[in-house]
């Protein structure tokens, strides 16, 4: 008898401690912190789950402002540049770190995205002006930080969270919305190219491209994404106009619809246009790290445009 206990004994001690290993591995892979806090997360709260997670949550949350304000300051020019598209909607978003080691993080990818999808709801349901006018928004680090997350909460909460984790300083450091109206179509890139999450492209260059086109078709789309290609990686400063001097030394020049095209250096912008009967409206190019001056709500009527 005395034998039997001993075993029964033994047996459930083993099947506890593989209960509680799998809470405590389950708990780690949902939070990414480590096995020691999430373990004093689980005894506290008598290894519920759900409540260990939350109050690790709050803890990191505490944490991450401490470390904000301790860190702040710190050179960031590292991180990520984030690019949607939605139907007429499109956005460009930066969110630098001080290593390229974290911008290759989860934690920080998942902040850039999610940075991303509240740029594009806060610009999708932007009503400022008519369906048919097209609209460019400007926002700085303040403003970003005070847009509403998917849950609800702040973005400067969830970066504060991240910080917690990651352990450096981070910032939200600007974005670009644009709604289009009628008849103008919106694509964008990213390089380098290969990270993509939820239809958001991520990546240290990106750009965004307003256009309109004779002909919508999958031909004209792909044409309309290499444009936006070519600008991300030539980096023209300014449309032009057809009467503008194209610059002697092609490698040089600036001015968009002179540029040797980055696909095809046998044409230039202007010609790939001409051949596809696409105009283009606006264009914007972020790059991790640039310094940049916000200007504020334009529409994009008044920037310059290939008539």
């Amino acid at each position: 008898m005395i034998f039997f206990k001993s075993v029964r004994h033994l047996y459930l001690t083993k099947y506890n401690f593989a209960a509680e290993k799998s809470l405590l591995a389950t708990l780690r892979k949902k939070t990414g912190y480590t096995f020691a806090n999430c373990k004093k997360a689980l005894e506290m709260h008598n290894n519920n789950i759900t409540d260990a997670e939350v109050w690790l949550k709050q803890q990191a949350q505490a944490l991450g402002w401490s470390k904000a304000t301790k860190l702040e300051g710190r050179q960031a020019t590292q991180g990520l540049v984030g690019v949607a598209v939605d139907d007429n909607s499109g956005v460009l978003v930066e969110v630098n770190c001080e290593t390229d080691f974290v911008s290759r993080n989860k934690e920080f990818h998942d902040m850039v995205q999610e940075t991303t999808i509240s740029c594009l709801n806060y610009v999708k349901n932007h009503q400022k002006s008519p369906s048919q006018l097209n609209t460019k928004i400007f926002l700085d680090s303040e403003q970003l930080k005070q847009l509403k997350t998917p849950d609800g909460k702040i973005l400067a909460d969830r970066l504060a969270l991240m910080i917690g984790t990651v352990g450096e300083n981070a910032i939200l450091k600007r974005a670009m919305c644009l709604k289009v109206g009628n008849g103008v179509y919106l694509t964008g890139y990213a390089h380098p190219s290969g990270t993509t999450i939820d239809n958001i492209q991520l990546g240290r260059l990106g750009g965004l491209l307003a256009y309109k086109v004779l002909e919508k078709n999958e031909t004209t789309i792909e044409v309309a994404r290499g444009i936006c290609q070519h600008i991300v990686g030539m980096r023209p400063t300014k449309l032009g106009c057809i009467t503008d001097k194209p610059n002697v030394n092609k490698e040089e020049e600036t001015c968009l619809i002179h540029q040797e095209y980055l696909l095809d250096d046998t044409l230039t912008v202007n010609d790939v246009l001409n051949l596809h009967n696409i105009e283009i409206v606006d264009f914007k190019r972020f790059e991790c790290g640039e310094s940049a001056k916000a200007v504020g709500d334009q529409p994009l009527e008044y920037v310059e445009t290939c008539q």
